[in-house]
């Protein structure tokens, strides 16, 4: 068996982990996109707009921008068993809200609620870094990135059909509440499961925490700075969704969108007085060279997965409706058809982390991003006279590329500094989100076609970002407890 191989048949040690783990995500992900086979019923029982409908879809991701940055921070502080059960606990509560909504504010609130548990996937990266070697890491973290994300498409398949059998196919029917609430549950149920059943480390070993809570380590001044504007979209997409809420739908009025508006400027400002707080001592004294990492290849990282996570959520939340209007097809077909797309889940995203553990990150990354973009493009140019096969054929390919990329970009974000690897993921995965809220206020302005060519044009942004993301290749060093320097090998 090589190095690279994992015996997933096996629940013990690592392997048992890494089952706990990726399931705790495919709840999360089960959960969290429970609304988008049902978007048809959900509107005729609550008489909704489809600006409004627009408007749940990008309310859905907002939330998880800074959930990630903070349970990232947590996940770090506190272990990623405690985080993730209570994270799963607290992530239920949404789904009850959304489920008894009688109206369109209570369903916004319960879909912006429910972006939190979004951020369950920072978690489990953490989790899986500290039970894999380096030369393992990119297959476990695609396994549990891919069959977790598998969650959606779970729902797109499964839920209709719930939704049926509770309330009927009658007009206006409430079978919806009951599938969405049976996420719920299962949800809190399952927090109690995976707090009895993991530990944090592997018997023996030490779990690396970061010096100061509060803000990411940054090595260099340089770094810092380029930290300050990456911080920057994070708060214009959540500036971007006030935007939409008061111009679009006129949720939000012109009074509370300027003072939320003065309120993230105010924030941003108390993050970078933080942010300084955190790293002052780079100024004066800077770090040994074998303590430093390059922040650099965390930006790119959040630069690619904005186009690759950041371009599923928005496909996930918006490709039922998609195939309904393109090809005029009822909830169940167009869920199951649209399922397709997340489906790839299974096998492309640890298909990227098995590639890029064999073939190296970089030139993985590039070949990925390079399809993703053509992927996309392609996708563009479906219409009603396209066979259907031929639209779910295209929908799968472009997947793949996809997914392989986020499976890629992962193999790459436990290698840059061990004991910050939530807080890193927390800010690629954030990203994500941030790509998300972009691409579906894009959807609520232009057509479908346009929507998929801005994907492809920003994904060939992130294949020129890649040129200066540098192979992970040596040691990283952490310090233990007792003050003493541990080398860990990434190449």
């Amino acid at each position: 068996m090589s190095s690279t191989t994992l015996n997933l048949f096996s629940f013990r040690g690592k392997i048992k982990i890494l089952h706990l783990t990726w399931v705790a995500f495919f709840i999360t992900f089960f959960a969290w996109f429970n609304h988008a086979p049902l978007l048809m019923a959900i509107a005729d029982s609550l008489a909704l707009t489809k600006d409004q409908v627009k408007t749940l879809l990008i309310l859905n991701v907002a939330l998880t921008i800074p959930a990630r940055i903070v349970i990232g921070m947590l996940t770090d502080k506190y272990g990623p068993r405690l985080t993730y059960s209570v994270l799963l606990a607290v992530g239920s509560v949404p789904c009850f809200i959304f489920a008894l909504a009688d109206n369109f504010a209570q369903a916004a609130l319960g879909r912006f609620l429910l972006g939190f548990i979004g951020a369950g996937f920072v978690v489990g990266i953490r989790m899986v870094s500290e039970w894999f070697p380096a030369r393992q890491l990119g297959t476990a973290e695609g396994i549990y990135g891919g069959w977790g994300n598998f969650g959606s498409a779970a729902a797109a398949m499964s839920l209709p059909t719930i939704a049926l059998l509770f309330g009927g196919d009658a007009p206006g029917h409430e079978g919806w509440r009951y599938a969405i609430g049976l996420t719920g549950a299962i949800a809190l149920v399952y927090s109690f499961v995976y707090y009895a059943s993991v530990t944090d480390t592997p018997k023996g070993s030490t779990y690396f925490k970061p010096k100061k809570i509060g803000a990411m380590e940054v090595t260099s001044p340089g770094d810092f700075a380029l930290l300050l504007i990456m911080k920057v979209p994070m708060y214009a997409a959540l500036a971007l969704l006030t935007w939409k809420l008061s111009a679009g739908v006129g949720i939000v009025s012109d009074f509370w969108a300027t003072a939320i508006y003065g309120g993230l400027a105010l924030l941003y400002l108390l993050d970078a007085r933080k942010t300084f707080s955190i790293n002052r001592e780079i100024f004066s004294h800077p770090p040994a060279p074998i303590h430093r990492y390059k922040f650099k290849q965390v930006a790119v990282l959040n630069l690619l997965y904005f186009a690759t996570f950041g371009s599923e959520l928005a496909v996930v939340s918006m490709l039922p409706l998609f195939f309904s209007e393109t090809f005029t097809l009822d909830p169940v077909q167009a869920g199951l058809v649209a399922s397709a797309y997340a489906f790839m889940n299974l096998m492309s995203r640890p298909a990227g982390g098995l590639i890029s553990d064999r073939c190296g990150r970089r030139p993985t990354l590039l070949i990925l991003t390079a399809g993703l973009a053509l992927g996309y493009f392609t996708m563009s140019l479906i219409d009603a006279q396209w066979p259907l096969y031929m639209a779910v054929v295209a929908a799968m390919a472009c997947s793949f590329f996809v997914q392989a990329g986020e499976g890629a970009v992962f193999a790459v974000v436990p290698l840059i500094k061990r004991r910050l690897t939530g807080q890193i993921a927390g800010m690629t995965g954030a990203y994500g989100n941030v790509g998300a809220v972009f691409y579906l206020t894009v959807l609520s302005l232009v057509s479908y076609q346009v929507f998929f060519l801005v994907i492809a044009a920003t994904a060939m942004l992130g294949f020129a970002a890649l040129l200066l993301l540098e192979e992970p290749e040596g040691q990283m060093a952490e310090v233990l407890p007792d003050g003493s320097v541990s080398l860990i090998d990434v190449a």
